[in-house]
C-alpha cells in the first residue's frame, strides 16, 4: 500500500551539512519541490546536494554556505534565497553551536557565537519568513531546541540558555500564529549520535545522560519530521528519552538545581586537581 507524502514546498535548512539537519535534508528530499540547504561548510552541502539529486532528480536544490553568526550573511543569505528559490514554506532552524565549560571558564568568543547562532539566527530567518507563509496560509517553522532547554545542567550555560530561548520562542510563536494554517513545532532532542558533542567539546555527550537515551540523527530527523506533520507543538525524538522528559515535570526545580549544583561541584574539582 503506497502512503500520499505531503509536499512542503520549499524548504530551507540551516545546519545541513551533518548531523541532524543533513537527515532532516534527506527526509525533506522526497517531500518538498526546492531544498535550500545551509550550512558553513559548501564541500559538504554539495555533496549532499549530489547525493540527494542521484535519488530525487526532479528535486531543485540550492547550496548555500552561510555563517550563521553573522547577521549581515543572513541578510545575503536571505537575498540569494529569494533570488534562487523564491519564497519559502518551511523553516528549519537547525543549526547550533554548543560549547562545555564553567561559564567563568568559557571563552567569550565562542559564548558570544552560540547566542548569535543558536538565539540572533532563528530569530532573524523567522522575522523575515514567517510573514510569507503567514500570508500565503502555508508552511511551518520546525525548531531544534534540545531537552537541555527545559531541566537544569551545568557546564554550558550559554547553550543551555539558548535552548530555553528556542523553548519560549517556540510555544509564543505558536500561539501568535493560531489560526493562520502555519504550523510551528520545537524538536527538543536528548543525546544524538553526531559531530556536534565533538564540536562541543563533549564527545561522550552531556554529562549525566545514560547512553540508553542515546538515538541517531536519522531517527531524531524522522521523529522530527512525523511530528511536524501531524502538527504537534513538542516532539522528544526516542522511546527511552520521550518517557524520562514526561516524567521530568515529577521532578521539582529544587531537586534539579540540588543536582546540576553537585554536578558543577565534582567538575570544578577535577578540573582544579
Amino acid at each position: 500500500m503506497t502512503t500520499n507524502k505531503k509536499n512542503h514546498g520549499t524548504v530551507l535548512i540551516t545546519g545541513a551539512s551533518s548531523g541532524i539537519g543533513r537527515e532532516l535534508a534527506c527526509e525533506f528530499a522526497s517531500r518538498a519541490e526546492t531544498l535550500v540547504l545551509v550550512a558553513r561548510r559548501l564541500d559538504r552541502l554539495e555533496q549532499l546536494r549530489a547525493e540527494l539529486l542521484g535519488r530525487y532528480p526532479k528535486l531543485k536544490i540550492v547550496a548555500l554556505a552561510t555563517d550563521l553568526s553573522d547577521e549581515h550573511e543572513i541578510e545575503t543569505l536571505l537575498a540569494k534565497v529569494s533570488e534562487q528559490a523564491g519564497p519559502v514554506d518551511v523553516l528549519v532552524n537547525n543549526a547550533g553551536v554548543g560549547d562545555t565549560a564553567l561559564f567563568d571558564r568559557a571563552d567569550w568568543v565562542r559564548t558570544r557565537q552560540i547566542l548569535r547562532t543558536n538565539i540572533l539566527a532563528v530569530a532573524q530567518l523567522t522575522s523575515a519568513l514567517v510573514a510569507g507563509m503567514v500570508e500565503r496560509r502555508r508552511g511551518g517553522v520546525l525548531n531544534i531546541g534540545s531537552g537541555a532547554g527545559l531541566t537544569v545542567l551545568p557546564n554550558a550555560a550559554a547553550y543551555i540558555g539558548s535552548k530555553y530561548f528556542v523553548n519560549g520562542f517556540s510555544e509564543a510563536l505558536r500561539a501568535d500564529l493560531a489560526g493562520t494554517a502555519v504550523t510551528v513545532t520545537q524538536v527538543c532532542p536528548g543525546p544524538v549520535a553526531s559531530e556536534f558533542d565533538q564540536l562541543a567539546g563533549s564527545p561522550g555527550g552531556m554529562i549525566g545522560t545514560p547512553r540508553i537515551f542515546r538515538i541517531t540523527a536519522a531517527q531524531c530527523a524522522r521523529e522530527a519530521l512525523a511530528g511536524f506533520e501531524r502538527g504537534r507543538a513538542r516532539v522528544f525524538p526516542g522511546r527511552a528519552y520521550r518517557f524520562l522528559m514526561r516524567a521530568l515535570p515529577l521532578f521539582p526545580l529544587w531537586m534539579q538545581r540540588k543536582q546540576a549544583a553537585a554536578l558543577a561541584l565534582r567538575l570544578r574539582a577535577g578540573q582544579s586537581s
